[in-house]
């Protein structure tokens, strides 16, 4: 079969903000915004699961809301301010982290994860989900990464870094409890007894 019929892919510039600094780059038109970030912005820190906007390791935040980034394509982000995981923490002059995000140390503190392959994914939702809810119960903490799947930790020390870091963003200083209560009314899960 001949290929003297195919037209050639489209390509077409695409410049936006990413964590604070212009970023642009010419891509074909069908590029997704996770290959955007990862292959074009060298960005790997925004990982791609499932590929179909299911697991939500692709969550980045566009103009503070959290999308799939594996469900849309760069060239209809034109324009816009995109927040990645790398830029949840403060960045040095260097591009290396000079300090970790409120979310970032609640993982850290509760041992949220594990493989760390979902991660990126909920900390970028769970960050706009405190801007929505800045003091979450334990139930609207597990509403707020219900979009979110894990195959490693059973949620709980997810849940338990969610209600950490509201209390690191209304008080940086806030001490870590060792010995925090158990919920005893819920299983491993998340669900009910």
């Amino acid at each position: 079969m001949s290929d003297a019929g195919e037209t050639p892919e489209q390509v077409l510039a695409v410049g936006v903000v990413v964590n604070g600094h212009h970023r642009s780059a010419t891509v074909p038109a069908r590029r997704t915004l996770s290959d955007f970030l990862r292959h074009d912005l060298g960005l790997t820190g925004t990982h791609v699961g499932c590929e179909h906007g299911v697991c939500g390791a692709c969550t980045v935040l566009l103009d503070g809301d959290p999308v799939r980034s594996c469900l849309i394509f760069a060239v209809s982000v034109q324009g816009a301010a995109i927040t990645t995981v790398e830029g949840l923490g403060q960045i040095d002059e260097s591009g290396d982290p000079a300090s970790l995000a409120p979310v970032q140390r609640a993982f850290r503190d509760c041992h949220a994860l594990q493989c760390g392959f979902c991660t990126p994914g909920f900390l970028t939702t769970i960050s706009a989900g405190l801007r929505e809810n800045p003091s979450p119960t334990v139930e609207q903490a597990r509403e707020m990464i219900g979009g979110n799947l894990c195959r490693c930790t059973g949620y709980q020390n997810i849940v338990a870094a969610v209600l950490r870091a509201a209390e690191l963003t209304a008080d940086p200083d806030a001490p870590l409890d060792p010995h925090p209560e158990p919920d005893t009314d819920t299983d491993a899960a998340g669900g009910r007894h």
